[in-house]
């Protein structure tokens, strides 16, 4: 989808727990300043006027009429129904909230909600980091493209998302690619998120620290700990970021078992790469071993570290090789070397989102949807 070209305007909003900001964006780009507006999470009749609100501002700053509203909201949610579920952060949704019908009648265009972690993968996989390696592979003479990607963000929370062959893959339940629920590897009687997220860093540096939780700095001064940048306990930094690379990629491993694709790493957390990276990539590469002592990998393809400049190289070249068909003197070319990379966000995480909004709105008017 080329989303640049186009010329169709679509209204969007940036749903946190605090705050709401609209927008609107024609071409892949803002066409307007943005609006902010409280979110009112705890009183549900505030909370949807303000929506209301924002979006009537948002409209009348439209250099031309919006043809429809796309913005990510949390969940549960039924999302392609347009139905909000019981929200932890947003407790004034409860027993259900049809916000997208309600927006439809209010503003009288086709309303698409969607997941944040979905949408970071879309906006990625249309503009980011997948069409920016498949170039790098068409320039460096490789056969290999690249059609399905899985990513992941790093924050408050650890979201993630699903595209398949250029679609969105959402689920029959709205709730694909949810790996926060995956089990973590460091601790099995928890979910992954509580070892990959802001919270997480905090606890393992505590930890490690031997200090409380609530003396725990924030993750970025835990990363410049790390770095030496700053005072503190710097190996409990380091290993703070080394575990949460380690959790994140064994979530990882088992969603490309699924995928078998490119992957993408975003969120606030993910500044942090150079500590957690090469933990992330050396879990995925990681091994089973059989009950007869054998050892095999736990993933078929060999996954490529895409920011470090060595493995990204051999990640681009390959085993490319012409091997000639039986019976004939024709040859093709071949590439043994089946692979999988894992890289950064290209957008940068909230653009991304932003992208991926505006793209899933326009494919599913295109669609007849």
């Amino acid at each position: 989808m080329n989303t640049r070209s186009d010329t169709r305007i679509v209204m969007t909003l940036d749903a946190g727990g605090t705050n709401f900001r609209f927008s609107a964006m024609r071409g892949g780009q803002a066409v307007t300043e943005g609006v902010a507006m409280p979110s009112n999470g705890d009183d549900l009749e505030r909370c949807l006027a303000n929506i209301v609100e924002g979006f009537t501002r948002i409209r009348k700053l439209c250099p031309e009429p919006p043809v429809a509203i796309s913005f990510a909201f949390p969940g549960p949610a039924d999302y392609p129904s347009g139905i909000i579920g019981d929200l932890g952060n947003l407790p004034g949704f409860r027993g259900g909230v049809a916000l997208g019908p309600m927006l439809e009648e209010r503003f009288g265009v086709p309303v698409f909600i969607n997941n944040d972690g979905d949408l970071f993968v879309y906006g990625e996989a249309i503009t980011g980091l997948l069409p920016h390696i498949n170039g790098l592979l068409e320039r460096a003479g490789s056969p290999k493209r690249y059609r399905n990607l899985f990513g992941v963000t790093l924050g408050t929370g650890f979201g993630g998302g699903i595209v398949r062959d250029g679609n969105l893959f959402i689920g029959d339940n709205s709730m694909a690619g949810e790996v926060w629920l995956l089990r973590n590897k460091l601790a099995p009687g928890m979910n992954a998120e509580e070892g990959a997220s802001i919270r997480a860093v905090r606890r393992v540096y505590a930890e490690t620290a031997g200090i409380a939780f609530e003396q725990a700095p924030e993750p970025k001064v835990i990363f410049d700990i790390a770095m030496g940048k700053t005072s503190g306990h710097q190996a409990a930094a380091a290993e703070a970021f080394r575990r949460l690379g380690e959790v994140v990629g064994d979530a990882m491993a088992n969603a490309l078992t699924l995928v078998d694709g490119l992957a993408v790493v975003g969120g606030g957390l993910s500044g942090a790469a150079p500590l957690f990276l090469p933990s992330l990539v050396a879990e995925i590469n990681g091994t089973y071993t059989g009950p007869t002592g054998n050892v095999f990998r736990r993933l078929g393809c060999v996954a490529f570290n895409l920011e470090d400049a060595a493995q990204l190289e051999r990640f681009l070249k390959g085993e490319t090789r012409r091997i000639v068909v039986p019976g004939s003197h024709r040859k093709v070319q071949y590439d043994p070397l089946q692979r999988v990379g894992v890289g950064l966000s290209r957008l940068g995480t909230s653009e991304a989102v932003a992208v991926g909004a505006y793209a899933f709105a326009l494919s599913r008017l295109d669609a007849g949807q």
